[in-house]
């Protein structure tokens, strides 16, 4: 057994090395014809600028063997390149960079796929950038399925996806990102990550195809047909998902902490976590995942442009960085036209259309002073616009709105993810709201009490992994003791978004409004809070106005200790010292 698993992983060594030795990779692609963009390995920087009078500039650099494009970038002239070349050459652990031809501005599509031994292949997800090329991945907005692709496009980079798991020998997950020309059927392969990366996580949670716990099956010698879905427990891993809905990821990127940084987004990622959210329309994908982020966001609308001039606003749109997109909204506001927002930021005209039609709804929300009608409540809800935004826009207030809502039978339902598209029943499906269905596909069961646990939201500075971890602990604690526990979270890297730690997942943003729609329909006996950092303290209010009951510390109480007036008054009438200090606005 053991001399096997040594093969295994001899083996696995060589085709690996296919993928992430620059060099291998581009023989293999040359090999297989698979197209790829002019390029050379370099060593050395005079190497790389022999080569770069050859192809000219701008080109991309791609240190081999690195982790989110770090030492990597694009460079636009001599003194750019020598500066990014020589950070690549260092952080390389073979002191390999591939310089390439920029293709920045084509379309960047991925493809996550599934290999067993016996050379079965499927595609789990593919994805699409809303960024164009030029921006790394885990800084772009990402799009699953993808919207703007034709049948033809779709199949002949899956076709090629297959093709390159096959000829690289993977067993297991594999994630394949190509760049598409948007005025031809002409493509290239960017690079091919033969392991887990961070598109496998987001993959895993839009489609419900666990794509680790198959990847071990497989190193175990399981084949896909063998694998049985856990979601439906009556199809096989073999079953390519299918889905009937959109999935939105956006980066959280630090620049709320880090003011000053450069907000530029290149190769080189500089996001610290993300969120995903679910939707039957794109639009209200992007409205969900917006407000998930943390970063006192709710819609596309941004005070931060109304004094600008519309040159100013048009100069704005070339800067490629976490802000385009409420540029791009307030374009669409003062008439700017799709063909010149395209020509600048080279993002599908599809997306933003998709954009023009939410800045429409926020268009009609103004004009109706407040007088909102059934049928354009139902629209505006249907592309979630959530309740402060629209108390926002019409001078009302937010229970005003909300009982406006309640009035009409205007209300959150909720639809499951099931990887088949609702072919096959669901065992451990996990849910997401909508506005547009007139019935919930919550199974329910009454018969034990119910405790809720609000989970952390997307990871940020000064926060990782420790709360998701005390989520999850805390869910399966619950569960020895005869509860049913929910989970409400929105971040894709996260274990408590896996479909099977809690008996329901509620991907979800986690505000006050969103929670209330899941309060509604299961009422929890209980909600965990102090288990979810800031993100769920602050929600401890607004389930309490709700009649949820707070488990464990009393809400006044965490308040006295995370008020800092409070927690002063405190520490002065039990005579403990403390620096001195105040609070400043």
């Amino acid at each position: 057994e053991i001399s096997c698993s040594l093969v295994g992983s001899e083996m696995c060594i060589r085709d690996s090395k296919k993928a992430e030795d620059r060099l291998e990779f581009k023989k293999t692609m040359e090999k297989i014809h698979e197209p790829v963009a002019p390029s050379e390995v370099v060593t050395t920087v005079q190497g790389g600028l022999n080569f770069v009078k050859k192809i000219g500039y701008p080109v991309v650099l791609r240190p081999a063997y690195t982790l989110g494009g770090s030492g990597g970038g694009i460079a636009n002239n001599e003194e750019e390149f020598k500066e990014i070349l020589m950070n690549g050459l260092r952080l390389s652990r073979v002191g390999q960079v591939l310089v390439e031809r920029c293709i920045a501005g084509w379309k960047e599509i991925e493809y996550e796929v599934m290999r067993d031994a016996n050379g079965t292949c499927i595609t789990v997800c593919n994805m699409e950038n809303l960024d164009p090329v030029g921006v790394h991945t885990g800084d772009s907005i990402v799009v699953a399925p993808s919207q703007t692709l034709g049948d033809k496009e779709y199949q002949m980079l899956r076709s090629s996806a297959l093709n390159i798991i096959s000829e690289l020998n993977i067993k297991g997950g594999c994630n394949v990102q190509f760049a598409l020309n948007p005025n031809s059927f002409e493509y290239c392969v960017i690079e091919v990550n033969p392991r887990v990366s961070r598109s496998s996580a987001l993959a895993s949670k839009a489609t419900g195809y666990p794509i680790a716990k198959v990847s071990a099956k497989i190193a175990l010698g399981y084949n896909l047909d063998e694998i049985k879905n856990a979601i439906t427990k009556k199809t096989y891993a073999s079953f390519e998902p299918a889905l009937d809905y959109v999935v939105v990821k956006i980066p959280r990127l630090p620049f709320d902490k880090f003011i000053a940084a450069d907000h530029d987004l290149t190769t080189q990622m500089k996001a610290t976590g993300e969120v995903m959210s679910i939707c039957t329309n794109f639009e209200g994908a992007l409205m969900k995942a917006l407000r998930s982020l943390e970063q006192h966001v709710d819609s596309l609308w941004s005070s931060r442009y109304k004094d600008m001039t519309d040159e100013e606003v048009i100069k704005l749109l070339g800067r490629v960085d976490d802000r385009r997109i409420y540029v791009i909204a307030e374009a669409i506001r003062r008439g700017i036209s799709y063909d010149q927002i395209y020509d600048i930021t080279k993002i599908d005209r599809w997306f933003i259309d998709k954009i023009h039609n939410l800045v429409k709804a926020e268009r009609k929300i103004i004009e109706s002073k407040g007088d909102i009608s059934k049928d354009l409540m139902k629209e505006i809800k249907r592309v979630e616009f959530p309740d402060k935004v629209i108390a926002r826009l019409t001078g009302k207030t937010e229970k005003e709105i909300r009982q406006m809502r309640y009035d009409y039978g205007v209300t959150a339902h909720f639809k499951m993810v099931d990887t088949c598209a609702a072919e096959f029943d669901a065992m451990t499906p996990y849910y997401y709201s909508c506005f547009d269905s007139l019935e919930n596909e919550v199974a329910e069961d009454n018969s034990k009490k119910k405790v809720m646990v609000l989970g952390s939201g997307p990871i940020r500075i000064g926060q990782g992994i420790e709360f998701d971890y005390c989520s999850v602990h805390s869910t399966w604690a619950f569960e020895r003791k005869g509860y049913e526990t929910i989970i409400v979270n929105n971040n894709p890297e996260t274990v408590s978004t896996d479909f099977d730690i809690a008996n329901k997942l509620y991907f979800e943003p986690l505000t006050a409004e969103d929670v209330e729609a899941i309060v509604n329909l299961e009422h929890p006996d209980g909600a965990v809070v102090q288990f979810g950092g800031q993100t769920a303290i602050k929600l401890t209010e607004a389930l309490m106005k709700m009649g949820v009951k707070i488990l464990g510390t009393k809400a006044e109480d965490v308040d006295a200790a995370e008020d800092r007036e409070l927690f002063d008054e405190i520490l002065q009438k039990t005579g403990i010292p403390r620096a001195a200090g105040g609070t400043v606005f």
